[in-house]
């Protein structure tokens, strides 16, 4: 099997288009449409389903763009290492849910960095976009978070995806909001007091095979008529800080971001729904002595938060 022949399939896979990985690759269009049909006769398998649309992915040809895809990983990792042979980087990555505790885990975990050249990638993201860079090798470590009630759908894509999953924590959502906000003045809080009010949402929920419109009936109630979608963590304690109608649900925030914001935290005998955060990575995955050191924080900012 060609190594060329694969980065090529795999370049098809992310466009889905002969044309487009063609000029990414500055390969003429028909040597590379030959080249996936060698590739394809070799492996006794369809790849690509050939549509007016353009190439689609066979069942048999995700899993081996899958597979593909970690062995270039693989390749240049190897090239990589001999190519800078004198130091040798510390390399981590991680996605994970807007959370502070997972944060402060992060900002402890960069003072075990040290001297030696490193690269250190976070991102905060979805659950979807986390199990996709995940599963695809982009980022060796993902926290996926969801309510305990969807805990089928979502162990069964772990194991679809060949991930490990182990629990960080379990917790019921806070209501946080300005010092200012009317709703400050109350010892607990209910649905029926939010009406009035504007939610802060992540617009982004998630859950393997339900439909987008089951999922936000059921995590996004309706008598809220107002709400505002913010994908960025800090532009939402902004708002929360700066509009005195807006409040938003958490895991729980520590007591210096709540300050850092001058915004109180409140609970909801209504919602008592707990919600997970799961550590998953590849199955095939050896965690590095960084990914150690970052659970650890992580385990320790869970037991001083949550």
């Amino acid at each position: 099997m060609n190594i060329l022949h694969m980065k090529y399939a795999v370049e098809v896979a992310e466009t889905g288009s002969i044309n487009k990985a063609s000029e990414i690759l500055l390969v003429a269009q028909p040597n590379l449409s030959r080249s996936i049909k060698e590739l394809e006769a070799d492996l006794g398998i369809t790849i690509f389903e050939r549509t007016r649309k353009g190439m689609t992915l066979t069942p048999e040809g995700s899993e081996f763009i899958g597979y593909a895809r970690r062995i270039l990983n693989q390749i240049s990792d190897v090239e990589n290492m001999y190519r800078e042979r004198t130091v040798q980087k510390q390399k981590f990555s991680v996605c994970t849910p807007r959370a502070t505790y997972i944060s402060g885990a992060f900002v402890n975990f960069s003072k075990y960095i040290g001297k030696i050249p490193a690269e250190v990638f976070y991102k905060e993201t979805n659950s979807f976009q986390t199990i996709k860079n995940v599963a695809s090798s982009d980022y060796k470590l993902g926290i996926v978070r969801y309510a305990a009630n969807f805990d089928k759908y979502f162990k069964s894509m772990f194991e679809e995806k060949g991930l490990h999953c182990e629990l960080v924590s379990e917790f019921s959502y806070k209501l946080i909001m300005s010092r200012n906000n009317q709703l400050a003045d109350l010892a607990e809080i209910h649905y029926s007091d939010l009406t009035d009010y504007i939610e802060i949402a992540h617009a982004d929920p998630y859950v393997p095979s339900l439909s987008l419109a089951e999922v936000m009936r059921t995590e996004l109630p309706e008598n809220i008529t107002r709400r505002i979608f913010v994908f960025e963590r800090g532009s939402q304690f902004e708002l929360l800080s700066e509009n005195d109608e807006t409040y938003m649900w958490v895991s729980p925030v520590p007591n210096g971001i709540l300050e850092r914001y001058e915004l109180v935290q409140r609970s909801c005998p209504d919602n008592m729904k707990i919600h997970k955060d799961m550590l998953i990575y590849r199955k095939d995955y050896m965690l590095t002595e960084l990914d150690k050191k970052f659970i650890t924080e992580l385990c320790n900012s869970k037991r001083k938060y949550l």
